[in-house]
């Protein structure tokens, strides 16, 4: 087995290890396995060895001679596990398990990964927690039309569109960093993007409404980190491990930053949905995402510039800080 194919099975053991994902979350997954399929025809084959239990860790690993090879997939384990929030026990006994047979006890490098992972994925300290409003859930099954505003702003709608486009730009440059972990600040800042807009139709949302609206409109939060880990690995980024030793962008940022489109595309179906009173269905809001993806990946190529401008200043702590404030 290839180090990227072993890469992307541990990744994959690591999204189905708490058994808790749901149909639609599976079915993120499948699509993203199938998305691959030109550039690793045996993804889709993979995927479905990970969820019948055809492959085994002890089998897997074996694919992984290199310490930095290892490091970097246990990191990645990580990053999918926190992926949709904090870890659950079962998660939590897969990681040790997985890095036990990795032989990567004690290692200080994938701890502190373990640290700036965890941090960024418990959300619930840095979003406000109102009392859950279950008036109006984001699978709604009444109609608006959309983009009809039918619930003042308390913002201007320009700069609810700036706002918009500065957390994309801050996603896509997060996407180009080759430090594992900073992808997992991607869902945590549209999870406050979605609650900012809410905040300003006069919504109070929790994280667990915005999850839900997420994954309404067809943002898995698994499988889309998945995704970014994929066109890493693919795009030749474990060639350039080098034993670890990477730059803040280095040659990792060699392809588009998607996380910028997927992010201006949520903003702007959040701005429709709140604005309208949250009366969308879920086919309207899956569709009306759909539609939005086209032009913000249009977009994506014009802010290109901008994206990796973005990337080439941040490090940790800003991270970090900007989860906390933004």
């Amino acid at each position: 087995m290839t180090p990227e194919r072993a890469m992307l099975a541990i990744s994959l053991f690591a999204a189905f290890a708490d058994g808790a994902n749901d149909d639609r979350e599976r079915e993120h997954i499948r699509q993203f396995a199938e998305s691959l399929g030109a550039q690793a025809p045996e993804l889709a084959r993979l995927y479905q060895d990970v969820l019948l239990k055809r492959l085994t860790l002890e089998e897997v690993i074996e694919g992984l001679p290199e310490l930095g090879q290892r490091q970097y997939a246990y990191e990645m384990a990580v990053c999918v596990c926190d992926a949709d929030g904090r870890q659950s026990e079962a998660e939590k006994n897969f990681l040790a398990r997985l890095k036990t047979l990795l032989d990567l006890a004690g290692d200080a490098e994938v701890t502190q990964v373990e640290s700036q992972a965890e941090a960024l994925a418990d959300l619930d300290r840095y979003l406000p927690s109102p009392n859950r409003d279950e008036s109006a859930p984001a699978n709604a099954t009444s109609l608006a039309t959309a983009g009809m505003t039918t619930r003042p702003s308390s913002l201007p709608e320009a700069e609810l569109d700036k706002s918009i486009l500065n957390y994309s730009i801050l996603n896509g440059a997060l996407e180009l960093l080759p430090q594992s972990w900073a992808s997992v600040a991607i869902i945590p800042l549209q999870i406050k993007m979605v609650y900012r807009i809410g905040k300003a139709y006069g919504y109070e949302l929790d994280q667990g409404h915005i999850k839900e609206f997420l994954a309404t409109v067809g943002i898995g939060l698994t499988s889309q980190y998945l995704e970014q880990f994929g066109r890493k690995l693919l795009g030749g980024f474990l060639g350039k491990l080098g034993g670890k030793s990477v730059g803040k962008i280095g040659k990792a940022a060699a392809g588009m930053a998607f996380s910028f489109a997927t992010t201006y595309a949520l903003g702007q179906i959040a701005k429709r949905y709140y604005a309208g009173g949250r009366q969308m269905s879920s086919a309207v809001l899956q569709q009306s995402f759909q539609n939005l993806l086209g032009p913000a990946q249009e977009m994506q190529r014009r802010y290109l510039p901008q994206i990796q401008e973005r990337a080439a200043t941040l490090d940790a702590s800003q991270i970090m800080t900007m989860v906390r404030a933004a």
